[in-house]
């Protein structure tokens, strides 16, 4: 269960984070910050939701600030956009970045940062919830309608005597399943849908006539106007079900980005260290393991200035 948390404690973290993105912060105000963050546990708890929401809906500009008088009026328009949209679901869970149904702030299924979950469907489909994951699900006599609002999901269809279409939808489009087992991942303007048995047909939202077919071993991704080629599906694509991250010759900046979905508050990695290449089979519900082990592994120092903002940085 999510924790409540009031107005106060939503609106300092909500303001700390503007602060820390308007491109002029100094060591004193990190300290301040870094003092504030360590006095409470709901003040980490906050700070995470702050920045989680800043992901998925990219509210706060990378320099908020803009100068004198100016920059206060602004700072503190940004934190009263962040403010209301965490106000408007208590402080709970939330998924932002969709324009259908109710942008996922009250969906009916959905993932913390450190959780997953299985999903039996009226029809005995079955859904597999990634990590902060968000959807709705909508069955009625001529559609079964899965409504993925962010994150990703693994579905394995069922046979249907009624013999209705199994749809998945995003903020991009529709998938239609053609009997079959496939993710799909809501990304920041994309969706990546991957087949691993049978075939889906993907239908973007704007020109649901542009109709591209993937079979098994393909994936592929697509905005609201068109669908990108297919490529093959790579190997242990879907293996956060079992609790893995599996990367095969990645640039470490894209996978300290991917292993940072499994991690509450910050995680980045210096510009000097991302070009750095990382293979191997990593446990997503431990990460902690995970970041010590590039240390071992990596010409990488991993450097915490709190436990909720960890920098990767190269040696």
């Amino acid at each position: 269960m999510s924790t409540v948390l009031d107005r106060q404690t939503l609106e300092a973290a909500a303001t700390w984070y503007v602060q820390l993105n308007d491109g002029v912060v100094d060591e004193a105000c990190t300290q301040a910050w870094q003092q504030w963050l360590g006095a409470d546990p709901l003040h980490a708890e906050a700070w995470a939701r702050v920045e989680a929401f800043q992901r998925q809906w990219t509210t706060v500009p990378v320099h908020a600030a803009r100068s004198s008088l100016d920059a206060a009026q602004t700072q503190r328009r940004e934190v009263l956009k962040i403010l209301s949209v965490l106000l408007a679901v208590g402080g709970g869970t939330w998924m932002i970045g969709t324009p259908v149904s109710n942008y996922g702030l009250l969906a009916q299924q959905s993932t913390g940062t450190r959780e997953r979950r299985s999903l039996r469907l009226e029809d005995g489909s079955q859904v597999e919830l990634n990590a902060n994951t968000a959807l709705d699900v909508s069955f009625d006599g001529q559609l079964r309608l899965v409504r993925l609002y962010r994150g990703e999901i693994l579905v394995q269809t069922a046979r249907d005597p009624g013999q209705r279409p199994f749809v998945v939808e995003t903020m991009n489009g529709r998938i239609h399943a053609l009997g079959t087992r496939f993710s799909v991942r809501q990304m920041a303007d994309l969706t990546r849908v991957g087949v691993l048995q049978s075939a889906v047909e993907i239908r973007p939202r704007r020109h649901p006539g542009r109709v591209v077919r993937l079979d098994a071993g393909q994936q592929a991704a697509f905005d609201h106007d068109r669908t990108d080629p297919a490529h093959a599906l790579p190997a242990d694509s879907t293996a956060w079900v079992q609790g893995m991250l599996s990367v095969n010759e990645w640039h470490l900046g894209d996978f300290v980005e991917e292993l940072g979905r499994y991690r509450p508050g910050v995680l980045r990695c210096a510009e000097a260290a991302r070009d750095l290449s990382i293979s191997g089979a990593f446990r997503i519900d431990d990460t902690d393991a995970v970041l010590e082990n590039l240390a071992r592994t990596l010409p990488v120092k991993v450097r915490y200035l709190t436990r909720y903002w960890v920098s990767i940085e190269a040696v």
